[in-house]
């Protein structure tokens, strides 16, 4: 297949280009380079266009089977709320037009972020709670794509807290796992917010890789994408000294965040993505995090 991934360049969609292009795929990876970076890409073999997905340039690349749109302003609180509203409407609007004007197939990356703290297992046709400009761009997308389900193969995956390789260059942006492993490598006491119970989904990011892979086959929805269980940032330090064979205390803090804008906890109903999607996350957390460590031990040696 000629597959074209926004975004590529970035966190997640590093690692599906390049399992793309394993799996034997013709890949063009379209990224501007606003928050991704080459270095995610010294594996990729194919085709790289500097490219905006905001930019109608991005409407006239032909002949692809499928695209995969990770291409968006991620972070829940990048400075400015039109910009990240505009660069990720006018993204999806032009993807969209791409795949109708190819016949090709969209996968595209929604968020968990849309249900803000509403109730838990996070269902997918319940009440969403916007926190975030982020979130409501998203929500946006996902509003736009159900108008074409009946009319074209379109699959939204609502990402839940995915963590995993190829997130270092993020910075704050990357995930709480990334940066507390960093901490207690380097010999410092990791930090958490008072007192450690939020909950996340944590999902490691060959899983989500999985889900979009699936999404080829799947029937035009959204689904989300998670391990349907939820850890507390004090269970993840204790696998943490366990995997480093550490035994450092949490050092606690006030939360300097404003708790309408703050997701406590996050855990997602698998039942729509187990029955329709065919997916299942292959990795517990620990798991995850075992794995993840082989690969930045091996990442910050070099």
């Amino acid at each position: 297949m000629k597959i074209v991934v926004t975004g590529g360049a970035g966190f997640i969609g590093s690692n599906v280009a390049l399992e793309l292009e394993k799996l034997k795929n013709d890949v063009i990876i379209a990224d501007s380079l606003f928050s991704g970076t080459l270095d995610n890409l010294k594996e990729f073999k194919g085709e790289f266009l500097k490219l905006d997905t905001s930019n109608k340039k991005i409407t006239t690349i032909k002949d692809i089977d499928a695209i995969f749109h990770q291409s968006a302003i991620t972070d829940p609180r990048f400075g400015d709320d039109d910009e990240t509203l505009k660069k990720n409407i006018d993204g999806f609007e032009n993807v969209l037009k791409l795949a109708k004007n190819t016949g090709a197939k969209l996968i595209y990356a929604s968020t968990a972020n849309l249900y803000g703290n509403g109730p838990l297992p996070m269902k997918e046709d319940q009440k969403k709670e916007i926190i975030s400009a982020y979130g409501k761009s998203k929500l946006i997308m996902d509003e736009i794509s159900k108008k074409y389900f009946e009319k074209m193969h379109i699959v939204g995956l609502r990402y839940f807290n995915v963590f995993g390789p190829r997130e270092m260059h993020k910075g704050r942006p990357a995930s709480m796992i990334f940066h507390l492993w960093k901490k207690m490598v380097c010999g410092e006491k990791p930090r958490l917010f008072k007192y450690g119970e939020q909950k996340r989904d944590h999902i490691y990011v060959k899983d989500v890789v999985y889900a979009n892979l699936l999404a080829l086959d799947a029937p035009s929805g959204i689904y989300n994408v998670g391990t349907g269980r939820a850890t507390s940032f004090n269970e993840i330090v204790h696998y943490l000294n366990e995997i480093l064979n550490t035994n450092y205390e949490i050092e606690y803090f006030d939360s300097p965040y404003d708790p309408k804008t703050y997701q406590m906890n996050t855990q997602a109903d698998t039942e729509r993505a187990s029955k329709s999607l065919k997916f299942k996350s292959k990795f517990g957390v620990k798991e995850g995090i075992k794995d993840y460590d082989i690969f930045l031990r091996k990442y910050y040696k070099k």
